[in-house]
This record gives structure tokens, C-alpha cells and sequence, in this order.
């Protein structure tokens, strides 16, 4: 009924601080670290580790930075039952003096995004974070927009170059369907063969959580899943949908309910994510969400038909 390898990160609080530059309130983060550890989820990541160099404080909020600070305060005083505090940093947005030796930092994992272009860079902060005594992950950005042999050697390169625990494959335009799910996971798994496959969808065709199942049906054994689908643009697979349909004994659910009515479901008051048309035509025509969170913080955002004709004649949006 269950697979026991299955490891469950909650991503709220990274993905949807791309919905509100990381301003979070501290309540709301620490209430997501004490839900996610009384769930047993496997891995809690509270934002980021990107440069101050790329991004100003006065315009995005701490946990854009994660200070070790703000991270310490988070965690005091709460049991984590075995539960991980990751951090995502950015291949290109990110430098290995971001980040301390492990046994100063109360985070075990790290997590580098990259663009297929960026792998180099990803190897070597992978490769720092390892060396600082950190779990580490790669996530393969923008996958959807990849592939032939630069994909190839990207995939040759992690397996060979890093000792990465999972390479993930992210839909970050939410364009995949079961079929390239099932393609692109075969294709990784020529290439990579000491590391784990992970998974990370988007949620602008309402298809998040059914690849999600998809990837664990091709043997993904990393997967993604954020409180209430929270995440940027359409957001991401519910993470209280993946624990009920995974049936493992050791995650308890109702901690989960309990932080998404009592914090995420009050953060619709001033943030709009989910499904929907500007969003969903992003996912069709394997678009930028970029456009579609424009024009939905427009005054016309809901001229679907004006949309879509300038989407279909600016690709670029």
C-alpha cells in the first residue's frame, strides 16, 4: 500500500515566496515547521539561500536569504520528529560563501535549481554543500524546454560530478502531461543511476498531483507537494492530497489541516494562487508564468479572450 523509500518535501514556504517576494510572517513559518514535523514530513524547506547580491532586502523578505538567525528561531524549541529543514539555493542567483558549514546551520539539506545552461554552476555548489557536511539535491528547471544532448550531458554530468541524493525533474510552466513525465524520467534514469529520481510539478493544467503520482508510478522516490497547493502562479501539488494518496502510517494528516485553515487559507485575503485561465493558458502554450501574473495583477485580468491574444502574439510574455 505504501513504498517506505518515498521521501516528502513541503515546499510552502520557498514556492509561495515566489508569490509575495518571501514575505512570509514569522508565526506563519514557524507554524509550517511545527505542522510539518508533527506530520513526519520527511523535509520542511523554508526558503531560500540566494545572494544578497542578486536580491535587495529592502524588496524581498528574510526567508528570500534564510538567515541562520531567522532559521534558529524558527526551529527553537519544537521537536522535529526527524523532519529536514532545506534550503534552496539558485545555481545562477547563489555563491558557495552563501552558505555555512553544517554544524553551524540548523538546515541539513540543500536543495540548487538550475537551468540545464547553469549546470556547472549547480555542480559546484552541489558539490560545496557536500563537502559542508550537507544532504543535497539538484532540480532541473524549466524541463519542458529542454532535452536532446544538452539535457544529456546535464544528466551525464550530476551522476557523474556530484553526490547528489535526487535529481529532480520541475515542470515550471505546469505544461507537462502523464506521457512526458513517463519520457522524461526514463530518459534521466539512462544516465543516472546512483541517485533518486524527484519530481516537482505546477499546477496550471490541474495536473500537479496526478504526474505527481505518475512519478511515483515511473519510480520517483523525491516528491514535492506545498500546504494547500500554495506556490507560484497556479501552485503546486496539495501537499495534504500526496500524504492521503501515499498511505504511509508514519505521516499524520491532520496537523496539516489544521496550519492550512488556520495560516495558508487567511493568506487568500491578500494572495491570489491556484487555478487559473491566464495561468492555464501559460501551462498550454508552455509559457512563462511571468505574463499570465502580470496581467492577473492587472485591472482587466479577467479579459481571458485579450489575454490569450497577446500571448499567442508576444511569445515572449
Amino acid at each position: 500500500m505504501f513504498r517506505p523509500q518515498i521521501k516528502v518535501f513541503d515546499c510552502t514556504i520557498r514556492d509561495g515566496g515566489l508569490m509575495n517576494n518571501s514575505n512570509f510572517t514569522f508565526a506563519t513559518v514557524r507554524a509550517v515547521y511545527k505542522a510539518m514535523c508533527e506530520a513526519g514530513v520527511d523535509y520542511v524547506e523554508l526558503g531560500y539561500r540566494n545572494s544578497k547580491k542578486m536580491f535587495s532586502p529592502s524588496e524581498y523578505g528574510v526567508w528570500r536569504f534564510c538567515p541562520e538567525e531567522e532559521l534558529r528561531k524558527v526551529v527553537n524549541g519544537i521537536d522535529p520528529r526527524g523532519t529536514v529543514v532545506s534550503i534552496m539555493m539558485d545555481a545562477h542567483k547563489a555563491f558557495p560563501e552563501d552558505l555555512l558549514p553544517r554544524e553551524k546551520s540548523v538546515a541539513g539539506m540543500v536543495r540548487v535549481a538550475t537551468y540545464v545552461k547553469d549546470v556547472d554552476k549547480a555542480i559546484r555548489l552541489c558539490n560545496d554543500a557536500v563537502a559542508k557536511g550537507y544532504e543535497t539535491c539538484v532540480n532541473i528547471m524549466a524541463i519542458s524546454h529542454e532535452g536532446g544532448p544538452f539535457l544529456d550531458e546535464a544528466f551525464r554530468q550530476l551522476e557523474a560530478e556530484t553526490k547528489a541524493k535526487a535529481i529532480y525533474i520541475v515542470d515550471s510552466f505546469g505544461s507537462l502531461y502523464s506521457e512526458t513525465v513517463h519520457f522524461l524520467i526514463e530518459r534521466m534514469q539512462m544516465f543516472v543511476k546512483t541517485k533518486e529520481v524527484g519530481v516537482h510539478f505546477h499546477n496550471n493544467q490541474q495536473l500537479a498531483f496526478a504526474n505527481t503520482i505518475e512519478g511515483i508510478i515511473k519510480g520517483a522516490n523525491y516528491v514535492d507537494g506545498t500546504l494547500y497547493g500554495l506556490g507560484r502562479a497556479a501552485g503546486n501539488c496539495p501537499l495534504e492530497m500526496l500524504l492521503g494518496f501515499l498511505k504511509n502510517p508514519k505521516f499524520n494528516i491532520v496537523p496539516v489541516l489544521d496550519v492550512i485553515g488556520k495560516q495558508i487559507i487567511p493568506l487568500r485575503e491578500t494572495m491570489e494562487w491556484g487555478y487559473t485561465i491566464p495561468y492555464m493558458l501559460a501551462g498550454v502554450l508552455d509559457a512563462h508564468p511571468e505574463g499570465a501574473m502580470k496581467w492577473m495583477a492587472g485591472p482587466n485580468k479577467h479579459d481571458y479572450a485579450e489575454f490569450y491574444r497577446q500571448i499567442t502574439e508576444d511569445p515572449e510574455q
